[in-house]
C-alpha cells in the first residue's frame, strides 16, 4: 500500500510538472506564433515610471492598473543618444562616440543609475548621476534622436530626424516604416496630440538634420512619403490665425482643395465633435480606398490635454474641448484605415503632451495625458480581440514605451495619493531646484520634481503578442552586462524582425563584461 501511494504520489508530482512546464512553454508560445503583420507602437513622451504610477494611483487606486501593464513583457530601456554620450565621454576623458567601438556604459552607466528605473529600483543608484548639468545641461536625449533609434537602429545627434550623427550630406536613413513598406506591402501610419512634423511622428516618415525644420519635414511626410494615415497637431486655425508654423500654406491648400491629394482630409472645426469627424473620414477613406489626414490642435499647435479632477475616490477625466479627438478615437480611427490592408501595417501612436506637462512640473496636466495614452492602448487592446477579423495576438505587436523621462518626479509614499485624490497645485511660484525659474509647487509635499528637464532614466517597455518573449529576451544586458537592460535602438531590430525582415545592426560596441556577474537581476 506504501509503495502504491508512493507511485501516486511520484505520477501527481509528474503530471504536476509536465503541465507546469506546458503551460510555461504556452505562455512564450504566445510571442512565436506567426509574424508580425500588424505593428503598433505607443510612445509615451517624456513618461518615467512614477507617473504612470502616480496615474495608476489616481485612476485604480494601486501602481500598476493602467491598460498596458497588464501586456505579457515587462523590461527597461537605456535611452541615451550620441550627444548625451559625448557630455559624458567628456568628463570621463574617453573618445567621443563612433558607430564601431563605442562602450555603452558611457552612455548609460547601471553602477551609477540602476540596473531598473526608479522606483524599482530605490537604492544603490546617484541622483546626481541624472541631475549634474554637463556644459549647463542635464545629460539626456531629446525626442528626435530617441526616436530615431526606434525607427532607424541608428544613434544620432539631438535634433537629427532619421538622420546620421554630424549631419553628413548623405546621412538620410531609412526607417522602419518605410523599409516595411517596401518589403513587405505595409501601409503606414503616424498619429500624435502634437504637431505631426513633430519630432516622434517625423522621425517615422521623414528625413531632416534639423526637427526645427517643420515645414520641410511637412513638405516630405505629405508630398512625397505620403503614410497612408497620418493624425496630429499642427491645425493653423481658421484663415492661418495660428499662423503656419507646422506646416506651409501651399501644404494645407494641397490637403484641403487638391483633387490629386490621396488623402480625405479632416480639421479642426469650430463646435464640431473632432473624434467624430475623424472617424467618419476614416470610414470614407477606407471605401473610397484613399488615405486619412486628420490635422487638429490648439494655439500652440498640441491637442488641449484632458482635464483631472480632485474627486477622491471618485476618478473623473474630462476632455478639454471636443473640436480635438482624445488619443484612443484617433488610435481607433488610424487602426480602422490601416487594417484594411491585408498586407499589414505598422502605425506609431504618441502621447506627446506628457512631456510638455512634466517640462512644466505640471502633475494634473500629466495625469490627464498619461490617462490619455492609457485609454489609447485600451482602444488598441479591444481592436485587435474583436471576433471576427484577420487580427489577434499571434500576428501583431504591440509595444508601449517611452523616449526618455523628464522632471525626477518622485511620489511620498508618506502621503500617498488614492483614487481620485489630486495634490494641492500653486503656479508661478519660484522653482525648488532653480530659484530663476517659474513653476508648479505642491506646498503639501506629496510630489516633488528636480528639473524641468529630460533625463536619463531608464524607462519602461510593454510589449504583448508576436515574436515578443524570445527575441526581447535575448536583447536584454547584451548591452549591459549583468542586467535586463535593453537599448533602445534594439527595438528597431525586434520589430522588423518580428514583422519578417531581419536587419543586421550597424553599431559594434564594446563590451565589458564583468566575470563573474554578481547581484544580476
Amino acid at each position: 500500500m506504501k509503495m502504491q501511494s508512493l507511485k501516486k504520489t511520484r505520477l501527481v508530482l509528474l503530471l504536476t510538472l509536465i503541465c507546469l512546464m506546458s503551460c510555461s512553454l504556452h505562455a512564450d508560445a504566445r510571442g512565436i506564433t506567426g509574424r508580425a503583420k500588424h505593428i503598433i507602437l505607443f510612445v509615451g513622451d517624456g513618461m518615467q515610471l512614477e507617473h504612470e504610477i502616480a496615474t495608476s494611483r489616481y485612476l485604480f487606486g494601486k501602481d500598476d492598473g493602467l491598460s498596458f501593464h497588464g501586456l505579457w513583457y515587462k523590461g527597461n530601456v537605456a535611452t541615451w543618444d550620441v550627444t548625451t554620450y559625448n557630455k559624458y565621454a567628456g568628463t570621463l576623458s574617453t573618445s567621443p562616440y563612433a558607430p564601431t567601438g563605442f562602450d555603452p556604459l558611457v552612455g548609460y552607466d547601471p553602477a551609477k543609475g540602476g540596473k531598473k528605473p526608479y522606483p524599482l529600483q530605490s537604492t544603490g543608484f546617484d541622483d546626481s548621476y541624472f541631475l549634474t548639468k554637463i556644459n549647463g545641461k542635464i545629460p539626456a536625449t531629446d525626442s528626435a534622436s530617441a526616436a530615431t533609434a526606434w525607427s532607424t537602429g541608428h544613434k544620432t545627434d539631438d535634433g537629427n530626424i532619421a538622420w546620421l550623427p554630424s549631419d553628413p550630406a548623405d546621412g538620410a536613413l531609412k526607417t522602419i516604416a518605410e523599409l516595411l513598406r517596401e518589403e513587405k506591402g505595409f501601409a503606414i501610419g503616424v498619429v500624435s496630440t502634437v504637431p505631426f512634423s513633430h519630432a516622434t511622428p517625423a522621425a517615422f516618415v521623414s528625413h531632416n538634420v534639423t526637427r526645427n525644420d517643420y515645414h520641410g519635414i511637412a513638405r516630405e511626410i505629405i508630398r512625397t512619403v505620403q503614410p497612408e494615415v497620418v493624425i496630429g497637431g499642427g491645425y493653423p486655425g481658421p484663415s492661418g490665425t495660428n499662423k503656419m508654423q507646422y506646416l506651409a500654406q501651399g501644404e494645407y491648400d494641397y490637403l484641403k482643395f487638391d483633387s490629386n491629394s490621396p488623402y480625405v482630409f479632416v480639421e479642426r472645426t469650430e463646435l464640431a465633435d473632432g473624434s467624430v469627424k475623424l472617424f467618419e473620414g476614416a470610414l470614407e477613406a477606407v471605401s473610397e480606398g484613399k488615405k486619412l489626414f486628420g490635422l487638429f490642435g490648439g494655439p500652440d499647435g498640441n491637442f488641449e490635454s484632458p482635464v483631472p479632477w480632485d474627486f477622491p475616490e471618485t476618478p473623473l477625466v474630462t476632455r478639454a474641448t471636443i473640436e480635438n479627438p482624445l488619443l484612443a478615437d484617433a488610435t481607433q480611427a488610424a487602426l480602422k484605415v490601416l487594417s484594411a490592408d491585408p498586407d499589414g501595417f505598422f502605425l506609431m501612436v504618441e502621447q506627446g503632451d506628457i512631456d510638455w506637462a512634466n517640462h512644466a512640473n505640471d502633475f494634473h496636466r500629466m495625469i490627464g495625458t498619461t490617462w490619455d495614452l492609457h485609454k489609447a492602448v485600451q482602444a488598441a487592446i479591444d481592436f485587435v480581440n474583436r471576433p471576427g477579423d484577420n487580427m489577434d495576438w499571434s500576428n501583431t505587436l504591440m509595444i508601449v514605451t517611452a523616449d526618455h523621462s523628464n522632471s525626477y518626479m518622485r511620489l511620498s509614499e508618506s502621503m500617498k495619493l488614492g483614487a481620485g485624490d489630486l495634490p494641492q497645485q500653486v503656479a508661478g511660484g519660484s522653482c525648488p531646484y532653480d530659484p530663476t525659474k517659474t513653476c508648479f509647487n505642491y506646498p503639501a509635499g506629496e510630489v516633488t520634481y528636480s528639473t524641468g528637464d529630460h533625463t536619463n532614466e531608464l524607462v519602461m517597455l510593454y510589449a504583448q503578442g508576436a515574436f515578443q518573449s524570445p527575441l526581447l529576451h535575448k536583447y536584454e544586458g547584451s548591452w549591459y552586462p549583468c542586467t535586463r537592460i535593453l537599448d533602445n535602438t534594439q527595438l528597431y531590430h525586434f520589430m522588423t524582425t518580428a514583422a519578417g525582415v531581419p536587419t543586421t545592426s550597424a553599431l559594434k560596441p564594446s563590451i565589458r563584461r564583468p566575470v563573474p556577474c554578481r547581484d544580476f537581476n
